[in-house]
């Protein structure tokens, strides 16, 4: 059994018996292994996002959250790829592209045979432009939509003018690879969309935002014909597909 099998397996094996705890030498007997690879194997997993957890004393050992980890699942080898494919453009300009790295983690460790191999494959041939998106603008941006709330930040528009806004956030828009920011800025009353690479400074606020509809924001604008991406769809079942406004 290879080292990424193995780590796999040691995740269900874990899975199997949560939320009581396995002890290290157990774990190596059913691994035919040595204490010593189980305890680097874990610890691996620990380093990589994987929710492993080691209690000592009497009863102790090691065990891992069900609820967050992935069972089993079953992709085949398009499928893994595409995923492949789509993590790469969660890049450090995307919103939530440190989640999206932590995700990947999980769902690389829920992959076996053909379809982890796919993915690995294709993904030693994937690179990407460098990002001058700020982590913190990033963050601040994500918490303000995580939470509903005011965002202040510092614009520089497409002409180099710079300008301080309060906004209250409405939703996300990605267009040919950019991704945008749409909100109801108090400065300018209306919706406006403010792309994420030109926020040059950003801060959450605890003030709650007054809620806004995303395709009335975009009505009018050069977005209005935007739609709900469809591989969504799974996501939000209960929603119906947003129509573009009549012209």
């Amino acid at each position: 059994m290879n080292r990424t099998v193995r780590l796999y397996a040691l995740v269900e094996e874990l899975r199997a018996v949560a939320p009581r705890p396995m002890t290290v030498s157990a774990l190596a007997a059913r691994f035919e292994v040595s204490t010593r690879t189980v305890q680097r194997d874990l610890q691996a997993l620990m380093e990589t996002g994987v929710p492993v957890r080691t209690t000592t004393g009497r009863g102790g050992g090691w065990s891992i959250d069900r609820e967050m980890t992935l069972p089993p699942i079953h992709f085949t080898a398009d499928e893994a790829s595409a995923l492949a494919v789509a993590l790469a453009a969660a890049d450090a300009c995307a919103p939530y592209a440190g989640a999206a790295r932590t995700a990947a983690q999980k769902i690389a460790a829920s992959m076996t045979g053909t379809a982890s191999a796919a993915a690995r494959q294709l993904a030693v041939r994937i690179v990407a432009q460098p990002s001058p998106t700020d982590s913190t603008v990033r963050a601040a941006v994500e918490r303000a939509l995580s939470t509903n709330t005011v965002l202040r930040l510092t614009y520089t528009d497409a002409a180099g003018r710079g300008s301080d806004r309060e906004v209250e956030p409405a939703g996300l828009l990605t267009a040919e690879g950019r991704w945008y920011l749409i909100a109801w800025c108090r400065t300018r009353r209306s919706g406006r969309g403010f792309r994420l690479d030109r926020i040059t400074e950003a801060a959450p606020t605890a003030e709650p935002a007054q809620p806004h509809d995303l395709t009335e924001l975009l009505r009018g604008s050069a977005a209005s014909g935007a739609v709900r991406p469809t591989t969504l769809a799974p996501l939000a079942p209960h929603l119906d597909q947003p129509k573009a406004p009549r012209r």
